[in-house]
C-alpha cells in the first residue's frame, strides 16, 4: 500500500519551500532582463542546457551515476516536457508582452489547478474545504500584495496571459506526474538532472532550426548575468529542492510556492534595493500566510481539537 502524501509539512519542508520561492521568484526578474535581447526558445535552451550541464557535473562530482534504463529516461522526457519545455516557453513568450509582476500573479493560479487535478487524478490528495479556502485566501493575498494597478492590463495582451496560464496548468500536471519518481529508485538530484538533460536535447534542434542562434547579437554583461542566474539558481538549484519537497510533501503542498513568489520578490526588493514595505504589503502577506495555514491544515486541526476537548 502506498503511503499517503496528503499531510501537513514540517519545519524542513517549509524552509525548503521558502528557499524555492526565492529562487523561482528570481526567474521572473531574470527573464525580464534578457527577454528583449534574445528570442524565447533560445532563452529556454540556455536555461535548461546550462542547468543540465551544471547538474551533470554535480552528479559526477558526487560519485553518482545517471540511470541507464530506457523506460526511466522516457519518464524523464515526459516530466521535462511538462515541467520545463511547455511552461518555460509559454511564460517566457508571455513576458515579451506582459510584465513579470502580472506573469507571477497568473502563475500563482497553479495551486488551483493542482488541487482540482489532484482530487480527480490521485487517491491521496483529495479536495478539502481547507484547501479550497486556502487557495482563495492565497490568491487574494497575491492580488493585494502586487497591487490592483498590476491588473489594469487584464483586458489586453490576452494571448500572452493565456500562455502564462497554460504554463501554470502544465506545472500543476507536472507536480502530479512527478510523484511517481519517489517509487522508481532515483534521487531528487538524478530526477532533476534527467529531466533537464532530456529537455535540452529535445529543444536544441528546434532552436537551431527556428532561431539560428549564430545570427543573434550576444547579450551584454547584465544579460549574461541574468542567464547565469536563471540557469544555475532558478533552475538547477531550484529543481533539486523541487523534487526533494515533492517526494515528502506532495504536489499540492509543493505548488504553494507559487503563492510565495510575489512575497519573495517584494522582500528581496526591500533588502537589496532599499524599497519600502507599506501596510498593503503586510496585509497581502498576512492573507497569503492565512491561505498557507488553511491548506497545510495543522493550525485548524489544533483548533478543532481544542474545541472538541
Amino acid at each position: 500500500m502506498i503511503a499517503p502524501i496528503n499531510r501537513t509539512m514540517g519545519p524542513l519542508e517549509w524552509g525548503l519551500l521558502l528557499t524555492l520561492s526565492v529562487l523561482w521568484g528570481g526567474s521572473f526578474f531574470f527573464v525580464d532582463v534578457i527577454v528583449q535581447s534574445l528570442p524565447p526558445l533560445t532563452i529556454v535552451l540556455l536555461r535548461v542546457g546550462l542547468a543540465a550541464i551544471a547538474l551533470n557535473v554535480v552528479v559526477i562530482g558526487a560519485g553518482q551515476r545517471m540511470p541507464r534504463d530506457g523506460r526511466l529516461w522516457r519518464q524523464f522526457a515526459a516530466m521535462g516536457c511538462l515541467n520545463n519545455l511547455v511552461p518555460f516557453c509559454l511564460i517566457v513568450w508571455g513576458q515579451i508582452h506582459i510584465a513579470g509582476g502580472l506573469a507571477s500573479i497568473l502563475n500563482a493560479t497553479t495551486p488551483i489547478f493542482t488541487v482540482l487535478a489532484a482530487h480527480w487524478l490521485t487517491a491521496d490528495e483529495r479536495l478539502t474545504a481547507g484547501r479550497i479556502l486556502g487557495v482563495v485566501l492565497g490568491l487574494a493575498g497575491v492580488a493585494v500584495l502586487t497591487g490592483v494597478d498590476r491588473l489594469i492590463g487584464v483586458q489586453t495582451h490576452s494571448l500572452a496571459q493565456a500562455a502564462v496560464l497554460g504554463g501554470a496548468i502544465s506545472y500543476a500536471v507536472a507536480g502530479l506526474y512527478g510523484r511517481r519518481f519517489r517509487h522508481l529508485g532515483v534521487t531528487p538530484m538524478q530526477t532533476a538532472t534527467g529531466q533537464l538533460t532530456v529537455s535540452a536535447a529535445l529543444l536544441l534542434p528546434v532552436v537551431l532550426l527556428v532561431d539560428r542562434p549564430w545570427t543573434l547579437d550576444a547579450p551584454d554583461i547584465a544579460g549574461i548575468g541574468a542567464i547565469a542566474g536563471l540557469a544555475l539558481l532558478s533552475t538547477a538549484m531550484a529543481y533539486i529542492l523541487y523534487f526533494r519537497i515533492l517526494a515528502t510533501a506532495g504536489a499540492t503542498n509543493l505548488l504553494l510556492v507559487t503563492l510565495l513568489i510575489p512575497v519573495s520578490a517584494i522582500s528581496l526588493g526591500a533588502v537589496f534595493l532599499g524599497e519600502r514595505l507599506e501596510w498593503i504589503h503586510f496585509a497581502g502577506m498576512s492573507l497569503i500566510g492565512a491561505g498557507l495555514l488553511a491548506i497545510d491544515g495543522r493550525l485548524f486541526a489544533r483548533w478543532r481539537l481544542k474545541i472538541s476537548s
